[in-house]
């Protein structure tokens, strides 16, 4: 089963999400309340998928795309 991510500075946000995926069968998740939190657990988990927020703070979602853990 696909290992998904999801980014997101509200907790209530990623609890729906995680809600709904695992409704229609997923259970392997990976979860980060920032875009320098998500890089560095992009880096160690590489997740299947990527369910960003782009508003957030410390990191944002467009600077976290801009990054790249593998280097």
């Amino acid at each position: 089963m696909a290992k998904i991510m999801l980014v997101d500075d509200a907790a209530f946000m990623r609890m729906m999400l995680k809600k709904a995926l695992t409704e229609s069968g997923y259970t392997d998740f990976v979860e980060a309340q920032d875009g320098a939190e998500a890089v560095k657990k992009y880096g160690e988990e590489s997740p299947d998928l990527v369910i960003m927020d782009i508003t957030m703070p410390n990191m944002d979602g467009l600077q976290a795309l801009k990054e790249n853990p593998g280097k």
